[in-house]
């Protein structure tokens, strides 16, 4: 909240809803005549948010992914006019807390994992249609899984005899193929990395961070801050990289003539990532981080 360094009378996006904390806690802070737009494309999120604020008339809530946020934006007329956009990106502990949502690998349930169930295939059907290489390339790149290969075959092999339908029946054939000396010195269950990627994938979390950045630097009115916690390394690489990219001139180099640069963000403070107590009240938090950066106004100085 106070990266977002909130105004009375501001407006301010709250591009992944969840249920409601962030949104509240800004709206503690904003005046009769602020407002708040909540997106999210998960339904049981908005109807939590309706239920919950409703009544508010400083909150406007759309259903989409926030990699849509430009379309929605100029669909509200807020372009250029946000004092401050928060996204607090991957799962949220409701949708892994809930078996029928096939997120979670500690629990049986159906093997769907999308935010939005009505939106897109689930995670059963990609994984029935998807071929080997491209899996393993999934596994690698997307849940940074050492050992790619050997579950992809592992799966390819599975799924060839039945269809993999179910969390716990991915999870079993996941954790067969790991390794057992590798899955001993490792500090998670074998399974984690791999339902993390299929999530992304299915989900295209990350081209969807990609977008809403870009739209981010068209919504934010000068001044307006983006405050953007991620949960592990690619997402928080994604986040970094464009912040340095708006924010810092190009590295000098011998081979390409100097151009001109006009900085369209600044960096706000140092990665910021949860103290111990809050680890340890909220084991979930751990390996949350924080970056802050604030829009520039047209023409601002490295």
């Amino acid at each position: 909240m106070d990266a977002l360094n909130i105004i009375e009378d501001g407006t301010y996006v709250d591009a992944t809803f969840g249920r409601g904390g962030h949104s509240a806690r800004i709206l503690e802070r904003l005046g009769p005549s602020g407002r708040l737009i909540a997106i999210d494309l998960d339904p049981e999120a908005l109807a939590v948010g309706r239920e919950r604020f409703g009544a508010d008339a400083r909150v406007t809530f759309a259903r989409a992914s926030f990699g849509e946020l430009g379309e929605l934006a100029e669909q509200l007329g807020i372009e250029g006019r946000v004092d401050g956009l928060l996204m607090d990106l991957g799962v949220s502990s409701p949708q892994i807390d809930d078996p029928e949502r096939g997120f979670s690998f500690r629990e049986d349930g159906p093997l769907d994992m999308r935010m939005d169930p009505e939106r897109g295939v689930s995670a059963a059907e990609w994984l029935a249609g998807v071929d080997e290489r491209e899996l393993a390339d999934v596994l690698f790149r997307y849940g940074e899984e050492r050992h790619s290969r050997r579950i992809a075959r592992a799966i390819v092999d599975a799924r060839a005899e039945t269809p993999i339908t179910r969390t716990l029946q991915l999870a079993d054939i996941i954790r067969s193929a790991v390794p057992k000396k590798a899955a001993a010195r490792d500090r998670i269950d074998p399974a984690t990395r791999s339902f993390q990627a299929i999530r992304i994938a299915v989900n295209g979390e990350l081209e969807a961070i990609e977008r809403a950045l870009d739209s981010a630097l068209e919504v934010l009115a000068a001044g307006g801050r983006l405050a953007v916690i991620s949960f592990h390394s690619l997402e928080d690489r994604i986040v970094k990289r464009f912040i340095r990219e708006h924010a810092r001139p190009p590295a000098a180099s011998r081979r390409r003539p100097a151009v001109p640069f006009s900085a369209r963000l600044r960096e706000i403070g140092k990665l910021v990532r949860p103290e111990e107590a809050e680890q340890q009240a909220n084991p979930r938090a751990r390996s949350a981080r924080m970056r802050v950066a604030e829009r520039r106004a047209a023409g601002g100085a490295a």
